[in-house]
């Protein structure tokens, strides 16, 4: 223990104090090696992963520890890679001898959160943008909502009022089909190219070689099973305390899965349109309705158990600067499923209009804010899987962890 000890004391002297570091020259590990300044938040996860590398009891956590112990030295894209790899589950946490009140101030999620948000910034496009990433927050989430929601509620009365005799479930008859199509096409089209530039930039910079069929398949495997977030032993995460806890992971399920399955109705809902001939509104037990109202139920289930427990978790797990952009994103999706259940209990009524225009309100305001909002963590965090599923069939040079 003395020894090791000695060897986290020197790990600590080599970058300072930790909050207090200021920014240094290093030697960028991307395709192109240049000097590169590491920020504040940056310099601390290299601070943290040097004592964790002097320790390594965490080794069997998750990813981030048998990706760290391949590395001496943490440079620029070294720490955006292990940041984005890291799932945030807290077990490290908990368990470090070194956490605070230690001297040496061992926050292994409360710092790669920190510099998650600064990858998702970096790596924005266009790079003018990234600072939304900072005031994506609840309000403006909202606000955004109700404001194209109010735009289209005041469109659909000027066309012919907000409540009208039944029309059974013709949405057509208040936002033409081409309209809806070629303005949410447009959106979504928008926030995928933004999305896919910033992840494609970041994968370059972390140069992870050549993609094996095996490790796409593991990286996929990994992403959809979410299985770092089952704290390295298959109890769960930490939230609130010690106690282990599998909800996070189920919670997460059940918004991706749900989120899938609305964007799933979609899709087959347009093949019905364009490829067969099938017009909407299709009857409850056709494929789009039924794909979007399990779909609807999930991201019902899991916005709230998120938000749940984001209230819940302990402040020193995460970045607490963080939590307005996680509630907007959660408020976002909650309430995008709400209104579509809403709309579709609803839909044979003479509110049908209003209901229409509030949800499509919302769904606009997602699609929006997807590019610049929490939507960015699983597809950095999809890459820094695949890398990681690429790095561990590569030759250990170090041969110094478990590997």
């Amino acid at each position: 223990m003395k020894q090791l000890e000695a060897l986290a004391r020197e790990a600590q002297s080599f970058s300072g104090p930790g909050p207090a570091m200021t920014e240094q020259a290093i030697q960028w590990h991307g395709t192109k090696p240049q000097s590169a300044a590491l920020t504040d938040d940056e310099a601390e996860v290299a601070r943290v992963m040097q004592i964790c590398n002097a320790c390594r009891y965490c080794e069997g956590f998750c990813a981030v520890f048998p990706a760290m112990t391949r590395r001496l030295e943490f440079g620029k894209a070294d720490i955006n890679y292990l940041a984005n790899l890291c799932h945030n589950c807290g077990a490290c946490l908990h368990a470090c001898q070194y956490a605070p009140p230690h001297e040496f101030a061992v926050n292994v999620p409360q710092s790669m959160a920190r510099v998650r948000m600064q990858t998702y910034t970096d790596y924005a496009w266009p790079p003018a943008l990234g600072k939304l990433y900072k005031r994506n927050g609840l309000a403006l989430s909202l606000a955004t909502a109700a404001g194209l929601a109010l735009f289209l509620a005041l469109a659909a009365l000027m066309g012919g009022g907000l409540f009208h005799e039944p029309m059974a479930g013709n949405f057509y008859a208040i936002f033409p089909h081409n309209t809806l199509a070629l303005m949410f096409g447009a959106v979504f089209g928008l926030a995928l190219l933004a999305l896919g530039v910033g992840v494609t930039r970041f994968w370059r910079d972390v140069s992870p070689g050549a993609a094996s069929g095996a490790a796409v398949a593991e990286a996929a495997h990994d992403a959809l099973r979410l299985r770092y977030l089952d704290g390295g032993h298959g109890k769960g995460c930490n939230n609130a305390d010690d106690a282990f806890t599998l909800w996070r992971r189920r919670f997460h399920h059940f918004t991706f899965y749900g989120f899938m399955l609305c964007f799933a109705a979609t899709s087959v809902a347009t093949l019905y349109h364009y490829a067969l001939g099938l017009e909407a509104p299709y009857p409850f037990w056709s494929a789009p309705v039924l794909l979007g109202t399990a779909g609807g139920i999930g991201l019902l289930i899991g916005p709230a158990g998120l938000l749940w427990l984001n209230l819940k978790r302990h402040p020193q797990q995460g970045d607490a600067a963080q939590k307005p952009m996680d509630r907007g994103f959660i408020a976002l999706l909650f309430l995008s499923s709400a209104t579509g259940l809403a709309l579709l209990a609803g839909r044979d009524g003479g509110a049908m209009a209003l209901l229409l225009a509030i949800h499509l309100g919302v769904v606009m305001a997602l699609f929006l804010t997807l590019p610049y909002g929490k939507f960015a963590h699983g597809i950095y965090r999809s890459a820094a899987l695949l890398k990681w599923a690429i790095e561990k069939r590569q030759p250990n040079k170090l041969q110094l962890g478990s590997d």
